[in-house]
C-alpha cells in the first residue's frame, strides 16, 4: 500500500509540480534566491535590531537549517545513491536550486500572514496563509493535520532509525537502547519551548555543520585527483548514461527529487512556520534568508556526503548497507576506524536539534485548531512512542512511511504557493522597489496592503517603530505613495 502510494504521488505528481513550480517561480521573480544572495548575510546584522523576547532572523535560519541538517544528508543521501546511483546528487541539487525560490516565497507568505500570539510572540505557517490568504481554513487544518503527521511522528522515526542504526554499527549499541534513550531526551527537552530550543540551534547548529564540513573537505581532499571523475560519474548518472548504476535515469530522478525534498524541505510547508517565528522589518528579507538554509543543506552538505561515498571507493552497484552505515564506512576507509566515530557523533548531535525542530512543527500545526491543552499532552506521548517505534525498524518501512506522508503535505501546501503566488509577487515587487529607491533596509508598510487579511498587531507596531527611528526612511516612503 505503501509502495502504491509513493510511485502514484512521486513519479506522477510532485517531480512535475517540484521542479515546474520551481523553475516558474524562479523565472517569474527573476531569479530572486541568486538577486539578493550577497544581502542574506548583511540581513543577518539587522536581525538584532529587534525587540526583546522576539527570535532574530539568525536563530529562525538556525532553526531551520537545525532541521534540515540531519539523516537526509547523512542516510538520506545515501540512500539516493543506493537506489538511484550517483546521478541522484544532480537531481537533488536541481530541487534545491529551484527549491530556493519556492522557499523564499512560502518563506515571506508566512511572515506576511503570521498573527501575534497572546504572550507577544509570533505564529504562522502554511495553515495561516492559507485561511487568511485563501480564505480556505478546512485545507489550513488539513495541511496542519499532515505537517503534524510528518514531522511530529514520519520524520522523527526516521531520525531516531538512522541514529540508532549508526550507533549499532559503530558501538554495538542494540537498537532499543538508542530508542529508550532518545525517548527520554525528548521528553525531557520538549516542553522547553521554541525559544529554549532556538537558544540551542544557534549554537550547537554552526559548531556541528562547520565540524561534518571540515571532515568532508578532508576525505575529498585526500582524493583530490578523483574529484574530476566523481563529479563525471555524478552528471553521465543523472542522465541514465552510466549502466553500471542501478536504475537509470528514471531512479535517478526519483530518488534526486525524493531525498532532496526531504533533506531540504523546500515547498514542503516546514520552515515557514520557523520563518514566521523571526521579527523582521519586511516579510520578504526572512524569505531571502530562508532560501540560504536550502543552499546550506543540498548544496554544499549533501554534496560533502555524496563526495565522500563516490571517492571512498567502498560503494557498490546493488550494495544493500543501511543508509548511515555507507556513509560511516566511507569515511572510515579513508581516515580509519575513528571516522566512523566522528559520523556517529555528528549525526547523534543532527539528530538531537531535528528530533526537537520536528516536535514543535508537529506543536505549532496542531495549535492552529486546537488550544485546549489535552491534545498537546496526547501529542507528546505519541512523538515519544514514535521515536521508540523508528528505532527498531527496518529501513524500507520507516522511509516509505515519511515518504507518503510528505508528499501528500508538499502536493497541498504546492498549490496554496500556486494559487498566492500573486500576492508573492507583489510583496517581492514593494521590497525590490524599495531597494531601487535607494533604501538599504526596507520596511513593510501594511498600508499598502490593506486589502489583504493581515494582523495589525503584527506591522502597524513595526511599521510606527522604525518609522519613529529612521525619520529618512518614513520621508523615502511618502515620496512612494
Amino acid at each position: 500500500m505503501l509502495d502504491l502510494l509513493n510511485d502514484l504521488i512521486w513519479s506522477k505528481l510532485l517531480i512535475v509540480m517540484l521542479i515546474g513550480l520551481g523553475l516558474f517561480f524562479t523565472i517569474a521573480s527573476r531569479f530572486v534566491q541568486f538577486r539578493y544572495f550577497g544581502s542574506m548575510f548583511r540581513i543577518f546584522g539587522e536581525a538584532f535590531k529587534r525587540q526583546p523576547g522576539q527570535l532574530s532572523s539568525f536563530q529562525a535560519l538556525m532553526l531551520s537549517v537545525a532541521g534540515r541538517v540531519g539523516a537526509g544528508n547523512i542516510a538520506g543521501v545515501s540512500v539516493a545513491i543506493m537506489l538511484g546511483g550517483p546521478g541522484a546528487v544532480f537531481w537533488m541539487w536541481v530541487v534545491a536550486l529551484v527549491g530556493m525560490a519556492t522557499s523564499y516565497f512560502e518563506c515571506s507568505l508566512a511572515q506576511l500572514y503570521k498573527r501575534r500570539e497572546a504572550d507577544g510572540g509570533y505564529r504562522g505557517g502554511p495553515a495561516f496563509y492559507i485561511q487568511h490568504g485563501l480564505g480556505q481554513r478546512w485545507l489550513g487544518i488539513l495541511v496542519s493535520l499532515l505537517l503534524l503527521v510528518t514531522f511530529g511522528f514520519g520524520f522523527n522515526a526516521v531520525q531516531s532509525y538512522t541514529v540508532a542504526s549508526s550507533l549499532n554499527d559503530t558501538f554495538g549499541v542494540p537498537t532499543y537502547v538508542s530508542g529508550i534513550a532518545l525517548m527520554v531526551v525528548i521528553g525531557l527537552i520538549i516542553f522547553g519551548g521554541i525559544k529554549r530550543i532556538a537558544k540551542f540551534a544557534d549554537v550547537l547548529v554552526p559548531i556541528m555543520a562547520f565540524s561534518y564540513i571540515a571532515m568532508a573537505l578532508f576525505v575529498i581532499g585526500s582524493n583530490a585527483g578523483d574529484i574530476p571523475d566523481a563529479f563525471a560519474t555524478i552528471f553521465r548518472s543523472a542522465f541514465g548514461l552510466e549502466p553500471a548504476f542501478a536504475g537509470g535515469l528514471g531512479a535517478a530522478i526519483i530518488m534526486g527529487v525524493k531525498r532532496g525534498l526531504f533533506s531540504n524541505e523546500a515547498g514542503l510547508g516546514s520552515a515557514p512556520n520557523v520563518a514566521a517565528v523571526a521579527e523582521v522589518q519586511h516579510p520578504v528579507a526572512q524569505g531571502i534568508v530562508q532560501s540560504l538554509s536550502v543552499f546550506i543543506d543540498t548544496i554544499i552538505l549533501c554534496s560533502c556526503t555524496a563526495l565522500i561515498i563516490i571517492l571512498s571507493g567502498v560503494f557498490e552497484p546493488g550494495s544493500d548497507m543501511a543508509g548511515v552505515v555507507l556513509t560511516q564506512t566511507a569515511v572510515a576507509a579513508v581516515v580509519g576506524e575513528w571516522g566512523r566515530v566522528f559520523i556517529s557523533v555528528a549525526l547523534l548531535l543532527f539528530v538531537f536539534t531535528t528530533l526537537i525542530y520536528n516536535y514543535y512543527l508537529g506543536e505549532n500545526a496542531l495549535g492552529f485548531f486546537s488550544s485546549k491543552r489535552g491534545p498537546v499532552l496526547i501529542y507528546r506521548v505519541m512523538v515519544i512512542a514514535l521515536v521508540m517505534w523508528g528505532s527498531v525498524q527496518d529501513l524500507g518501512t520507516v522511509f516509505a512511511f515519511a515518504d507518503v506522508t510528505m508528499g501528500l503535505l508538499a502536493i497541498c501546501n504546492l498549490i496554496a504557493l500556486a494559487l498566492l503566488f500573486k500576492v508573492g509577487l507583489r510583496l517581492m515587487r514593494d521590497y525590490d522597489g524599495q531597494r531601487e529607491a535607494g533604501i538599504e533596509s526596507p520596511v513593510f508598510d501594511p498600508k499598502k496592503f490593506a486589502d489583504l487579511d493581515l494582523d495589525p498587531r503584527v506591522w502597524t507596531s513595526q511599521a510606527s517603530a522604525q518609522s519613529a527611528a529612521n525619520p529618512t526612511l518614513s520621508g523615502v516612503q511618502a515620496q512612494q505613495h
